[in-house]
C-alpha cells in the first residue's frame, strides 16, 4: 500500500485565505482521483447549531474533502471564543497537545491518499507559554505551502515567514498568491517579487495566483492552483 502524502498549510497572517486554498487544493486532489482528508487541529471560534458546536472554516473543508474525518481527528481542538487559541485554551482551560494532533493526523494518514492540514493563523501563533504552531508543523514533520495575502507589507511578511519555515527545518514546497485586496497597487509586481525571492532562497514555486472570488469558492479556486505540481512536489519529498 503506498504511505498516504500530507500538507501543512500556513500564512502570512490570518484571514489571507487559508482555507479557501486548503478547500481548493482538497478539490484538487480529489479530481486527480485520490482520496483527500482535511484537518484544521485546532481553531477558535465556534457557534452552537442543534447542540453541536461547529466552526465556519472546519466545516469548508469538510465540505472540499472527499474522504471525511470524525469531527474528533479533523478538528481536535475546536474552541469556542474567536481569539488567539492560546489566550481562549488558557480561559476555557483547554490544554493544545501536539502530541494529540500528531496522534490523531497518523489516524488520518490511514483513511486517505492526501491529507491536508490547516494551521491556525500565521506560522508562529502561540499554543501556549512554551510552543507555537511551527512547533506543531516540525512535530507532524510536514512540507509547507505559504499562502500569501496579496496586500501592502506582504513581501516582508512572506519572506519572514519563508525563513521561519526554513528556520525549523522544513520544506516549503511551494507558495499561493492569494488576491485578497484587490485594489492593491502594483500587485502583479509584488507577485514577481516574491516569485523570485522564494525561487532564489528556498526552490519554493508559485502553484498559483487566486484572483479575488465573489463569492469564494473552493472549485473555482482550484482552476487556478497546479495541484498537479504539488502532488509531485509531495511525492518527491517523501521518496
Amino acid at each position: 500500500m503506498t504511505k498516504a502524502l500530507s500538507v501543512f498549510i500556513t500564512g502570512t497572517d490570518t484571514e489571507i485565505g487559508k482555507t479557501l486554498v486548503s478547500a481548493a487544493l482538497l478539490r484538487g486532489f480529489a479530481h486527480l482521483g485520490l482520496h483527500a482528508a482535511a484537518m484544521k487541529p485546532i481553531v477558535a471560534g465556534a457557534v452552537e447549531v442543534d447542540g453541536v458546536w461547529h466552526n465556519e472554516d472546519a466545516d469548508v473543508l469538510d465540505a472540499a474533502a472527499n474522504a471525511p474525518l470524525p469531527p474528533e481527528l479533523r478538528t481536535p481542538y475546536l474552541l469556542k471564543a474567536p481569539a488567539a487559541p492560546h489566550i481562549v485554551a488558557e480561559r476555557e482551560q483547554v490544554t493544545l497537545d501536539i502530541e494529540h494532533i500528531v496522534a490523531c493526523h497518523q489516524q488520518a494518514l490511514e483513511r486517505a491518499d492526501v491529507v491536508v492540514v490547516e494551521g491556525v493563523g500565521g506560522f508562529r501563533v502561540p499554543l501556549d507559554g512554551e510552543r507555537d504552531t511551527a512547533d506543531l508543523a516540525r512535530a507532524l514533520q510536514l512540507p509547507v505551502v505559504l499562502v500569501v495575502g496579496m496586500r501592502l507589507g506582504c513581501i516582508n511578511h512572506a519572506l519572514l515567514t519563508a525563513d521561519a519555515i526554513k528556520a525549523r527545518g522544513l520544506k516549503l514546497v511551494g507558495w499561493v498568491a492569494n488576491r485578497v485586496d484587490p485594489s492593491m497597487q502594483f500587485a502583479d509586481e509584488n507577485i514577481a517579487t516574491i516569485r523570485a525571492w522564494l525561487q532564489r532562497d528556498h526552490h519554493a514555486p508559485l502553484l498559483g495566483v487566486v484572483p479575488r472570488l465573489d463569492p469564494p469558492s473552493p472549485e473555482a479556486a482550484a482552476n487556478h492552483l497546479d495541484t498537479d505540481a504539488l502532488l509531485a512536489a509531495l511525492r518527491a519529498h517523501a521518496a
